[in-house]
């Protein structure tokens, strides 16, 4: 990642996970009889979601989304000991319930998810509220690559290479009131194009649109991050096409993908994860290896790398995912156990 002096958490660019692996995790996991946080979803979401197929394009109406090389600024990175994910591996092991509930889902149900025209709005407690449309969000501001760690809260990890830009750029151009304390994000609620939406209509699981949120100082960290790219091109519509957070530090839901509206608001808003889980997925969820999953450990994680799903890369889980060094003293009055 673009990092002035070296930092113990830059990575190196031998060090991202293969694309191809990132995409297409869930179908193993449950293979393999892992359950994670989709066994909140409930069982008439899950029957429904099935029955569907989820089968929004007959097979001659498929078209593989067409991902674009960006211009940006490459990472400054420092030598260490991990391995990068294999692109392959990062664009096919993805979960993104919009389009679907299994790993495969998301690359198997988006290819033909139309991303331009697209609007992004910036509201609530600002002096100078604007809307991004698809191509300010390649060119009002620049763009650079950041080499993070991926943590999901599932248990595995990559190491990937994101194209994009600090999130404080777009706080600032909105200029912040005094009351902007938290502020929420929004996904793209559009059941047409994301077949994972419509079970909603009959009732339980997730309440679409999927929702996130931040405190005002974790949003401002230089190290929170507005991808519109990866592998060097914009990224593809199951990795969040075509503006996704990306929160190094938290477990992986809490960066939220094909984002549609950021909003500064006075008190914590809700997040989608919290809200069907509130025991088991709190607002802050920071990755701590202290604190386990009420159904599993976080002490260690399964790092996907190009050796293949089925490779025993078990590694210990870092505080913070090794960013301890950027963001510990923001939580250093909190108990991280209660403020999980």
């Amino acid at each position: 990642m673009l990092i002035k002096s070296p930092v113990k958490s830059a990575l190196k660019e031998s060090q991202v996970t293969d694309e191809g692996v990132y995409n297409g995790r869930r179908s193993l996991l449950k293979s393999m009889g892992f359950i994670g946080a989709g066994t909140l979803l409930s069982n008439s979401i899950a029957t429904s979601a099935n029955a569907e197929g989820f089968g929004l394009f007959s097979s001659d109406e498929v078209k593989t989304f067409e991902q674009k090389p960006l211009k940006y600024t490459p990472a400054n990175v420092t030598e260490n000991s991990e391995i990068l994910t294999p692109e392959s591996k990062v664009i096919s092991h993805n979960n993104f319930y919009e389009f679907g509930t299994n790993k495969s889902d998301p690359v198997n149900n988006s290819q033909g998810f139309n991303v331009n025209p697209w609007s992004l709005k910036i509201s609530g407690e600002v002096n100078k509220p604007f809307t991004l449309d698809y191509d300010d969000l390649f060119n009002k501001y620049a763009i650079e690559e950041r080499i993070y760690r991926l943590r999901c809260v599932e248990a595995w990890s990559m190491v990937i290479p994101w194209l994009g830009f600090s999130l404080s750029e777009i706080i600032k151009q909105a200029d912040p009131t005094s009351k902007a304390k938290y502020v929420a994000f929004e996904t793209l609620d559009d059941p047409k194009q994301m077949p994972g939406q419509r079970s909603r209509r009959v009732g339980g699981g997730i309440d679409f649109p999927y929702v996130e949120g931040l405190r005002m100082d974790e949003a401002m960290n230089p190290l929170t991050f507005m991808s519109v790219g990866v592998y060097g091109k914009t990224l593809p519509p199951q990795n969040g096409a075509p503006i996704r957070l990306v929160v190094p530090w938290k477990y992986g839901f809490k960066s939220i993908k094909s984002i549609v509206g950021i909003k500064l608001v006075e008190k914590m808003p809700p997040t989608t994860w919290n809200i069907l889980g509130p025991n088991e997925y709190g607002f802050y969820a920071n990755v701590n290896p202290e604190v386990s999953h009420p159904r599993w450990s976080q002490a260690s994680e399964r790092r996907i790398t190009a050796g293949g799903l089925f490779s025993r890369n078990r590694i210990e889980t870092l505080p913070f995912n090794g960013y301890s060094e950027e963001v510990a003293h923001m939580y250093k009055d909190m108990d991280l156990r209660k403020h999980y």
